[in-house]
């Protein structure tokens, strides 16, 4: 996972990302490609 300060790019990256907020941290997931999972923050 990675760790950035806006996740802008890192939504855009694959078709299948998805922003999802969960404990006051924003993530973007990814479920047919994991490997592009981010965090904010």
């Amino acid at each position: 996972m990675k760790i950035r300060n806006s996740l802008r790019t890192a939504k855009l990256r694959e078709k299948g990302c998805r922003t999802v907020r969960r404990r006051g941290r924003i993530y973007v997931i990814n479920k047919k490609h994991p490997r592009f999972k981010a965090r904010q923050g």
